[in-house]
Order: structure tokens, then C-alpha cells, then sequence
């Protein structure tokens, strides 16, 4: 047996990162205890990674994400000097079969838990455009009959009531039926005979779906999972040359890489988003806008955050004057995105400001954004010193809390739970906390 050659490449990577041994092994411990399963590797096994001894298989992933998250940009397996994983691309599953895959395992409440540890990756390969357009298996005729425009339209139907449902209530409930609905009906449908114009519409439609139960697994905090179903959706609108699900797709990777403090990947996918969407009416191009502006404020590109910015509010004006769009992006999602901006570039007042603008002009039916955003703004108003307006805020956000299964909406409350226990001596914040106790689940003020 030769002797083990050092890992170059590995070494190489180490070296741009500028980390201590102790603080690449830090990294990946950490990545491991996000996704449920705590490592506790220690300097020696970095420095034998770097000498050519290969991690174990379940944990190169993380380093790879280790060392994308502090670079900045994902990391391939050949790049660190890893083989291929075990299920290359040549073995990978079809886009049907991994959403069948994908939608098994998540309607399956005993193993919700395990989905759970999935890892949200600034690795994660994105396909451009071009790669997926029109590329994804021929249709494969099964037991299900041929299938016209009304299995389409009973799909988009589905859809938007699964939609209503996750905006009045969260996602925690409607993901299940939303998953058993790809698996059971739509992934039947995507293998049956149809006419080219039908499988074209049909793939739109089951991208539409699949994007959306990825949006309620953020929703819900699972993070990684969501991805897989983002990346479905990129495939299936690919297929169907659907430009409007490509981007829209494409945005919400960005949304939720934002959320999580990934900024630049954000960035990269926001400004990925808008270029693909090269003939974008105005509504469209304030959506694609203000979500660049977001991103770009985070790393702190403030230049380019307000020049897209007020692109975002321009094109809402022209949007505006055609008509009102229930449903889309509206002037109340434009001024959270200006809320956000103004945070992230240290202007907390103009962020109140705004966020309040946001909540007037709100929509009724979305009461989960309304717990989650009126939150926010309770937590900026702490921020700045009105601590009765704050607790007025925090009140209207119970007010609809009991009526939402949402894991974003629980980590509001949990960081009202730690934000007002310093001030329990008003009789203001120890009104709000008593009122908290009873209506939240126990777990969060603990």
C-alpha cells in the first residue's frame, strides 16, 4: 500500500480561508450540530484531512459547506479533492422520481423529524436556465389515462387553495397535504400521455406546486428541504420553458438565503433571478428589484441597494397604474423590502417607518406576514427605545397568533420572550408577557 499523497487541493482551499486548524474544525461542528447530528472533531483531524485522509462520507458535505459558507461561494466535491459522491449524476434519480422521493418522505409524519436535519447549503449547485430547459425525461405513459387541460386546471386550482391556506395559517399543516398531492396525483400526471401543449402546462403547474411546498417548508424552518424543492421547481419549470417559475424560484432561494444571513448568496441568486427574466412587465421587475435591493443592503452595498431600490418603487408606480394584482407583489411586500433595506443599512426609524406603511396597507388574508412583520417591527420599536409602543405592536401580533402553525412566527415570539424579560418591571411589558404565556406554546419562554 503507497503512501497517502497530502490533499492539495483540500490545502489550497484551507489556505484562502485564512482560518486556524481550530477554527476549520469549529466550522464544520458547527454545520454538523445544525443539521441534528453534533460533531466534536478536534485540530488533528483537520491536519489529516489535509494530509490526504479522506473524511467519512456523511461528513464531507459539511465540510464542503464549511468552507463554501466562509468563501463565499459553493464548493464541489472534486475542488476539495473528494471523489464523487456515491450516487453521481449518472445515477441520479429522474425529476419525477426525486419529487416522488422528496414528497414520500415529507408526508410521512414519522419521518418529519428526520427531513428536519436536512442542511441549508450555500453549496447547493443551482441550474442556469439553460441547463434545464426542455431537458428533463420523456413522458412515460403509466396506469393513469391520457390527461387534458383540466387535469392542469384542477392542479392550479389545488395550488391556489393551498396557497390561501398557508397564507391564513402557515405552513406547518397544508406542506403534508401539499406533498401528498404531488406524489399522489401530480407525479401520475406528469408520466401520462398528454399533448405537448398539456405536458408543457402541466410541468409549469407542478412547479408552481413544487415552489410553493418549498416556500411552506421555510416556512416551517426546514431549511435544507426546502432547497430540494426549490431545485425541483427550477427543473419542472426548465421543462415546461416557464420563465415566470424559473425566476420567481430563483427569488425565493434568495428570500430565503437573506433570512438566514447569506448575503451574498442571496445576491447571487437575486441578480440570478433577473436575468433570466430578460422581458419582465413592471410588477415583475419591482418583485425581482426589491429582492436585489434586500440582498445587496445586507453586504453592504448600499449604492446598489437604493439604485434598485427605487427601480423596485418606479416600477411599482407604472404596476400600480395598470391595476390592482391581488395575490402578487403589492405595495405592502415593496415597503417591507424598503423597511428591510433601511435596517440593514443602520437607518432603524426609516425601517419602522416603513414597516408600519407595510401594515396598513396589507391585505387581510395574509395573517401569517402580518404576526411575523408586525413582530418585527415590535422588536425595531424596542430597539429604539419606545418600549410601550413595542408592547402595543407584540399585542396585535397574539392577536393572530393562535390562529397560524408557523415555524417563523414561533421564533418571533421566542425572541419577544427574551427581549421583554428585561423589562418585566413595566407594567406594560409584564401585561405582554403574562398575555404571552397563556396563548404560546410553553417551550418558547422557557
Amino acid at each position: 500500500m503507497g503512501t497517502r499523497e497530502p490533499n492539495r487541493r483540500l490545502e489550497r482551499l484551507y489556505r484562502e480561508t485564512g482560518w486556524t486548524l481550530r477554527q476549520f474544525v469549529q466550522a464544520v461542528n458547527r454545520i454538523g450540530t445544525e443539521r441534528g447530528t453534533p460533531l466534536r472533531y478536534r485540530e488533528p483531524s483537520a491536519h489529516q484531512w489535509r494530509q490526504g485522509q479522506m473524511p467519512k462520507e456523511t461528513v464531507r458535505p459539511l465540510v464542503l459547506e464549511a468552507l463554501a459558507r466562509k468563501l463565499g461561494r459553493p464548493v464541489t466535491h472534486a475542488e476539495a479533492g473528494f471523489p464523487a459522491p456515491a450516487r453521481g449524476s449518472d445515477a441520479a434519480p429522474s425529476t419525477v422520481e426525486g419529487l416522488i422521493d422528496l414528497g414520500s418522505g415529507d408526508m410521512d409524519p414519522s419521518r418529519r423529524s428526520i427531513l428536519g436535519i436536512s442542511l441549508f447549503s450555500v453549496a447547493l449547485t443551482v441550474p442556469n436556465w439553460p441547463d434545464v430547459v426542455g431537458r428533463m425525461e420523456a413522458s412515460q405513459a403509466g396506469q393513469t389515462r391520457r390527461i387534458g387541460m383540466p387535469e392542469v386546471d384542477m392542479v392550479i386550482a389545488m395550488t391556489e387553495k393551498v396557497s390561501e391556506l398557508d397564507d391564513q395559517f402557515g405552513g406547518r399543516h397544508a406542506r403534508p397535504m401539499a406533498a401528498a398531492f404531488l406524489v399522489n396525483t401530480v407525479a401520475p400526471y406528469l408520466r401520462a400521455d398528454a399533448s405537448e401543449s398539456v405536458r408543457k402546462a402541466m410541468l409549469s403547474a407542478a412547479a408552481d406546486l413544487s415552489y410553493l411546498t418549498g416556500y411552506m417548508a421555510v416556512d416551517e424552518g426546514v431549511h435544507g428541504l426546502a432547497q430540494q424543492y426549490y431545485l425541483k421547481a427550477l427543473e419542472l419549470a426548465g421543462a415546461a420553458e416557464d420563465h415566470l417559475t424559473y425566476c420567481t424560484t430563483l427569488r425565493g432561494m434568495s428570500v430565503q438565503a437573506v433570512d438566514l444571513g447569506h448575503g451574498r448568496e442571496a445576491r447571487r441568486l437575486a441578480d440570478a433571478a433577473a436575468a433570466a427574466s430578460p422581458q419582465a412587465g413592471p410588477r415583475m421587475r419591482a418583485f425581482l428589484a426589491g429582492q436585489q435591493a434586500h440582498a445587496y443592503a445586507q453586504i453592504g452595498g448600499s449604492n446598489s441597494a437604493l439604485t434598485y431600490l427605487r427601480e423596485a418603487e418606479v416600477a411599482m408606480d407604472k404596476a400600480e397604474s395598470r391595476g390592482k394584482a391581488f395575490g402578487s407583489y403589492d405595495p405592502s411586500a415593496l415597503n417591507y423590502h424598503i423597511s428591510q433595506v433601511r435596517y440593514e443599512l443602520g437607518d432603524v426609524p426609516g425601517s419602522i417607518k416603513a414597516m408600519q406603511e407595510s401594515d396598513r396597507v396589507r391585505y387581510s388574508v395574509y395573517r401569517r406576514a402580518r404576526v411575523r412583520h408586525r413582530a418585527t417591527l415590535a422588536e425595531r420599536l424596542l430597539e429604539v427605545g419606545h418600549l410601550e409602543a413595542a408592547c402595543a405592536t407584540w399585542h396585535l401580533a397574539l392577536d393572530d397568533y393562535p390562529l397560524i402553525q408557523s415555524g417563523r412566527a414561533d421564533q418571533r415570539m421566542q425572541t419577544m420572550f427574551k427581549l421583554i424579560r428585561p423589562h418585566l418591571k413595566n407594567h406594560a411589558a409584564r401585561d405582554l408577557y403574562e398575555r404571552a404565556r397563556l396563548v404560546t406554546p410553553a417551550s418558547l419562554s422557557a
